[in-house]
């Protein structure tokens, strides 16, 4: 195992499993795909509940299929009943109706872990969400969740606060998350001006701020699902939640440091999730 992945203590050996409950992405950058790239390249088996189909492209979403709340409620029925799940991420859950569905399933089950990620827009700006979802979140939600990670845009459609993209103002919409219900919150700082990339996380007994370089790069796409999903198998590995934050953020930012090394599509393409796993070669295999 990856020194990054033992965070100071005695590890099992056994492979924890890890849960997304998320939307699909068809072109593999976000969503349930990028989840699970996320949990194989961080050593966890990854599993999925699918909460929607999109068709989309690294240019956009074109139509949105959402399967019956109680359908999946079963899929995460079926799979606590049969394994030991050591931490869930959450990502696009597109209705209330969903996001209900999963808030009970998840507070029969109980896991260790629970990341939300409260998707409402695509990176291209597209809608994932229907008007009551984002009062759903939360209301059945927020309270279960070990960390809500919203960005600036998400985090003022959640609270009521009006947009704000600087960075003095994200204490104040970390306290009003909090306030909602949250018992921990990452609010993401992509939309900050500037040549660091900083997210605050804050807590009922602390603050701290984690700053990477901004990478220059237009495969950005699935960044949010990328680094909720990686703070979840950080979480599975035995890390505390800061630990789990800092290593999932520097996760990100390498792959986001590879990412042009892949070409897929002609908008915004993907991070390179496996970057540690498949090294620059000149030729061959």
């Amino acid at each position: 195992m990856n020194d990054s992945l033992r965070g100071g203590a005695e590890r099992a050996a056994l492979i924890p499993n890890v849960l997304s409950i998320a939307g699909s992405d068809p072109s593999g950058g976000a969503g349930i795909q990028a989840d699970l790239k996320t949990f194989a390249a961080l050593e966890c088996h990854g599993m999925a509940a699918i909460t929607a189909l999109t068709v989309q492209n690294t240019q956009g979403v074109r139509a949105i299929h959402v399967p019956p709340a109680d359908f999946v409620g079963a899929e995460i029925d079926a799979l606590f009943a049969d394994s030991t799940i050591a931490a869930v991420k959450i990502g696009m859950l597109a209705e209330a109706s969903i996001a209900k569905a999963v808030a009970a399933s998840l507070a029969r089950h109980a896991p260790p872990h629970i990341i939300l990620d409260p998707v409402l827009a695509a990176t291209s700006g597209d809608s994932l969400s229907g008007p009551a979802l984002a009062e759903a979140l939360v209301t059945h939600l927020f309270p279960l969740a070990t960390l809500v990670t919203p960005n600036l845009s998400e985090a003022a459609h959640l609270t009521g606060l009006p947009f704000s993209a600087a960075k003095d103002s994200m204490g104040v919409t970390a306290e009003a998350l909090m306030a909602c219900g949250a018992r921990a919150v990452l609010l993401k700082g992509g939309h900050l001006e500037g040549d660091l990339a900083e997210d605050l996380l804050y807590t009922a007994s602390y603050q701290e701020r984690f700053s990477a370089r901004r990478v220059e790069t237009r495969n950005t796409h699935g960044t949010g699902c990328t680094l909720a999903s990686a703070i979840a198998a950080f979480l599975a590995h035995g890390h505390d939640l800061r630990s789990a934050v800092a290593a999932a953020k520097a996760y990100l930012t390498r792959a986001l440091e590879s990412a042009d090394r892949l070409d897929v599509g002609q908008g915004h393409g993907p991070v390179h999730h496996f970057h540690a796993l498949w090294p620059s070669r000149s030729g061959g295999v």
